[in-house]
């Protein structure tokens, strides 16, 4: 029997890195079923509106990362395959390499210590403004300290995420997922708890705080440290040139992901704001189970990041293609299993009219057009995400154009269509262009490989 579930993991690509990070996509689609019970439980229409609306404002910390993390990830990779491991917290090689390693270290510390700072101070300010000029309940909804809690924590986690990134571009993305695994457990469970002691609206703080020092221990009571602080004093007079290297590269990922911000995360504040809480909730409980498979289906690629860019580095294109290939193939057919799993238990919650204290769990979540409208997109954005991650490998953003007119498109869809068509015009919008989007993506996929690997393909 064991050898039988080894088996069908080889076929399906499951390594070590992938096992923990797909374990942990797994516990946190078994943990937001359990959310999503507890949030119908616990909380209110309109608190629950509040409770997802709060996770896409958040989302705004997209402006501050500028996609450093996933840059640095890349970049320490690059410079880590001209070094060697003396031990655990130890590496040789060239010292040019070792410095130039040490200083993106440097550059995680300085930049994102700042950032975390002007991350709360803004998403303090923001969320109270905006939730005071909109807030319509009926209902009263105690959401001040909540937020700035939110606040807090979030900022917080932007200190600590940079280190992570570095030790996968280290080559630990096994060690990395672990740690990930455990936080996802003890988020989870934090949230429970919080619902289970009446904590209502304060659950999503606490658990991220909580979060952040699961993290930061992960990192400062174990070999890590050490680790970090050899690299962190390796620094000589090589280094890795920001403006130079980093930053042409850089700000074309970060506009990338802010036109990302207005793809994605836009829906339920204009729906909160257009519509009420009750059916930005409904929005925002959807989103939460899509996005979950769409990270699950994600760690087959996200995982290979550094095997991709070591691969590049040494222009071993053709394994770098064979790879990406199977990679792609068993993401998307992931994808695609938990569309219609999701889609499937959606149906029977309203089939049985399954409740919790007579409360209608199928209430929760979108009617079916608009929830197949955003599954659709989701599965052509497993596609368009995975060629986008091998192309950035080569540190160059190749889809900087296309994020940017696709940001600006769905910004004013979901703004106008949203204001005058409500969520059936949000949704019919975004799944036109994404629709647009996945034929573009796959034109510039093909036309960059062949310009940047030549006679190799």
């Amino acid at each position: 029997m064991i050898n039988k579930i080894k088996q069908l993991a080889q076929k399906i690509g499951i390594d070590g890195a992938i096992g923990f990070t797909v374990l942990a996509r797994f516990i946190s689609a078994g943990g937001a079923f359990i959310i999503i019970t507890l949030i119908a439980l616990f909380l209110s229409k309109e608190e629950q509106g509040y409770y997802y609306t709060f996770g896409s404002i958040i989302a705004i910390q997209v402006f501050f990362e500028l996609g450093l993390n996933g840059i640095i990830t890349q970049y320490v990779a690059h410079e880590a395959i001209h070094l060697n491991w003396l031990s655990d917290t130890e590496l040789s090689g060239s010292k040019e390499h070792l410095s130039r390693l040490a200083s993106l270290l440097h550059f995680c510390i300085k930049v994102f210590s700042l950032l975390a700072l002007s991350l709360f101070v803004i998403l303090l300010i923001f969320g109270f403004l905006f939730f005071t000029k909109y807030q319509h309940e009926v209902v009263a909804v105690t959401w001040k300290l909540p937020w700035a809690i939110v606040a807090f924590s979030t900022s917080l986690m932007l200190i600590v995420n940079p280190l992570l990134a570095f030790l996968e571009g280290l080559g630990k993305v096994k060690e990395v997922a672990k740690i990930r695994l455990i936080q996802q457990c003890v988020n989870i469970i934090t949230i429970a708890l919080v619902f289970l002691f009446k904590g209502r609206l304060f659950a999503l703080g606490i658990a991220s705080l909580v979060s952040f020092f699961v993290l930061a221990f992960s990192i400062v009571f174990t070999y890590r440290k050490s680790l970090l602080l050899f690299i962190y004093n390796a620094k000589d007079e090589w280094k890795v040139d920001y403006l130079n290297e980093i930053f042409p590269f850089q700000w074309k990922i970060a506009l990338s992901w802010i036109s990302g911000y207005f793809i994605f995360q836009l829906f339920n504040p204009v729906l909160f704001a257009t519509e009420g809480a009750v059916v930005a909730g409904q929005m925002g409980m959807t989103l939460a189970v899509l996005n979950g498979i769409l990270s699950l289906s994600m760690s087959w690629m996200s995982t290979k990041v550094p095997l991709y860019s070591n691969l590049i580095a040494l222009q071993d294109y053709r394994q770098l293609d064979k790879l990406f290939n199977t990679t792609l193939k068993q993401s998307s057919f992931i994808n695609a299993l938990a569309l219609i799993a999701m889609f499937l238990g959606v149906y029977f919650i309203r089939h049985f009219h399954l409740t919790i204290h007579d409360m209608n769990l199928g209430n929760r979540f979108l009617n079916y057009l608009p929830m197949f409208l955003m599954m659709s997109s989701v599965f052509l954005n497993q596609f368009v995400f995975s060629w986008a991650t091998y192309l950035r490998c080569h540190k160059k953003e190749p889809y900087l154009l296309m994020s940017i007119i696709m940001g600006v498109l769905c910004m004013l869809s979901t703004v106008l269509f949203g204001k005058y068509y409500g969520v059936i015009g949000i949704t019919i919008g975004y799944s036109i262009i994404t629709l647009c989007s996945f034929f573009w993506a796959y034109l510039v996929f093909l036309k960059k490989r062949e310009l940047w690997h030549g006679d190799t393909i």
